[in-house]
């Protein structure tokens, strides 16, 4: 068996025999010359960087079978110091470990939700970027809003109004413009939910995760471009370590300690459960459970 590793334009081949196969290579050649050299069929290893799903695609296309492994656990095999050489060589050896954990090849389709996603979070922070700017300008006038943003949208037309709150024309005009960037940012992340209704409405998958207790069309598409059909998952407990839902553990002499849950994981997804009611829903659940238990 061939194990093939690629690190940005470098990489290197380990075959049976003992050979090494070492060359640099342009992204637009690279793709030629493993063809050359490795069979359909043999596995190639990647690090799970940018970009790494889609060549992983392409190999896959091409009768490959590919695997990718998580940076974290490639750097502890990277000698001396850090290159692209000792990276492809440490990607080479992860793959030899018969214990490695590898991270799914996401499809297109995943892909497309994922970007919906990271497009809408990044609308979400200049929709409260902009909020908090807002209000910082205002103070200086003496004007201040509740803590909610749908208090601020609506209280601006009402400072903007007020011929009698102490704002110059100068700063009206700049509050107006500010009021029309927000309201832009506002109509982005409506198109951006309509779109991921719609997909959410299209995947089967997400369709099946929308029966649960408050699981909304944002959580599951979030969930389907995060882990998409879950079958690489043994059980749910490795899926809910996978997203980091499961504490971090520092266990020693036959002692178990869970500390809280860690930032390991998919922090995007985590952030949408706690945020949605589906979280709630569970301990709930899980509480009702307990308290039948202590009756019977």
């Amino acid at each position: 068996m061939t194990s093939f590793a690629t690190k940005s334009i470098l990489a290197i081949s380990l075959v049976t025999n003992g050979l090494v196969w070492l060359r640099r290579l342009s992204r637009d050649r690279w793709l030629k010359a493993v063809m050359e050299v490795a069979e359909p069929g043999c596995e190639i290893g990647m690090e799970a960087c940018g970009g790494a799903h889609h060549w992983a695609r392409e190999l896959q296309a091409h009768g490959y079978r590919v695997k990718l492994i998580a940076p974290q656990f490639v750097k502890p095999y990277v000698k001396s110091n850090k290159n692209d050489a000792n990276d492809a060589a440490a990607i080479c050896e992860a793959m030899s470990r018969p214990s490695l954990r590898f991270v799914s090849v996401k499809s297109a389709a995943q892909q497309d939700l994922q970007a919906m996603h990271r497009v809408r979070a990044s609308l979400v922070e200049q929709c409260t970027a902009k909020g908090n700017q807002i209000r910082g300008l205002v103070a200086e006038y003496g004007l201040v809003a509740l803590k909610e943003m749908v208090s601020l949208r609506r209280v601006i037309p009402c400072w903007l109004e007020d011929a009698d709150n102490g704002l110059s024309a100068c700063f009206r005009r700049l509050l107006e413009g500010l009021r029309r960037d927000l309201h832009t940012l506002d109509e982005r992340v409506a198109e951006l939910d309509g779109q991921i209704s719609e997909a959410a409405k299209a995947a089967a998958d997400a369709r099946r995760l929308q029966q649960l207790r408050g699981v909304g069309p944002v959580v599951a598409t979030a969930l389907v471009a995060s882990v998409g059909d879950a079958t690489q998952f043994a059980s749910g407990r490795q899926m809910a370590a996978s997203l980091g839902l499961t504490p971090r553990q520092h266990s020693s002499g036959g002692k178990d300690r869970l500390l809280g849950i860690s930032k390991r994981g998919d922090a995007y997804v985590v952030a949408r459960l706690a945020s949605s009611s589906a979280l709630s829903a569970i301990l709930k659940s899980t509480t009702k459970r307990k308290q039948l238990k202590t009756m019977t």
